[in-house]
């Protein structure tokens, strides 16, 4: 092999390696922006609507994150599950939104929905990625609600990694009252699972034996099989939320959802933006045998 050629693998080597290294963002397909981290898959955030085939078209939505992967690459997130197709991965929404004598159902996309408007931030590299994209909540063609999602993921440690959500709100114009479903409550951040084996639930409290609605806890965690491996996902409440620490909604069919404001209700005004703050932390532990091995 000839000192040109070698040279030219060299170079060609090396900047294939550092193309893959840290982080980057790729477009995913006509819907979605991915992030990877040494070319492994991190989240897809589903910026333009997408719809199941098969599925209603009344359940066509956007603006959450699907897949969420753990670190070995598992699929943490479900999407438009037979139970309840309307459940979209890493998602914030509320199931009663008032606006000029109108009552409308983001959480079930029903009279209104989250469209995305424009990117105000894309970086990634080594250390971090971060991506903050401008939302709109739209009751037809009017847009009632300015949102903004910004997201930074960490570097995967220890089969661990962490995102960090912040979620800010306010009125585009006249004031909009969000409220938590009737009775139970739930509406505000939440997350579905993808279809898994032997779940479990944990809290401050400890292990959850049974579904709760609105009990007050700092953080919950839900973990189970998936793939053949142990993954789970943690969600902690950032303190100076309002109303924290916030009720739930847990769910061992494979759903964890932060209720707030639960059963009161909170008018977003303009002028006056809501900042809502939030960890979420994607773990493996292993081959769901060597788990259960463990006695983990």
């Amino acid at each position: 092999m000839s000192r040109l050629l070698v040279c030219l693998l060299a170079l060609w080597t090396t900047t294939s390696g550092r193309a893959e290294s840290g982080f980057q963002f790729r477009q995913s397909g006509t819907s979605g922006l991915e992030l990877t981290e040494n070319g492994k898959p991190v989240f897809v955030y589903i910026y333009q609507p997408v719809l199941k085939a098969g599925t209603d078209e009344k359940y066509r939505r956007s603006s959450y994150i699907h897949p969420l992967y753990a670190p070995d690459g598992t699929v943490v997130t479900g999407d438009f599950p037979k139970d309840h197709p309307h459940h979209r991965g890493l998602c914030w929404a509320w199931p009663i939104v008032r606006f000029e004598g109108q009552t409308y159902d983001m959480w079930a996309v029903q009279g209104m929905r989250q469209r995305f408007v424009q990117w105000l931030k894309r970086d990634a590299g080594k250390r971090s990625a971060s991506v903050t994209v401008e939302n709109g909540w739209f009751a037809g063609d009017r847009k009632i609600v300015k949102e903004t999602v910004a997201i930074e993921a960490m570097p995967a440690a220890d089969n661990r990694r962490e995102l960090r959500l912040t979620l800010t709100f306010e009125a585009a114009g006249e004031p909009v009252e969000i409220q938590g479903r009737e009775v139970k409550g739930y509406g505000g951040l939440h997350i579905r699972f993808a279809p898994r084996q032997d779940t479990v639930i944990h809290t401050d409290q400890g292990r959850l034996e049974r579904d709760s609605d609105l009990t007050r806890h700092p953080w919950a965690q839900l973990e189970g099989t998936m793939e053949g491996k142990r993954v789970g996902v943690r969600i902690d409440v950032d303190p100076s939320n309002p109303g924290t620490p916030n009720g739930w909604c847990l769910r061992h069919y494979g759903y964890l959802g932060v209720g707030w404001p639960g059963l009161g209700s909170y008018t977003l005004r303009r002028g006056e933006p809501l900042a809502l703050k939030y960890r979420v932390t994607v773990f493996s532990k292993g081959p769901a045998s060597e788990v259960s091995r463990a006695g983990l």
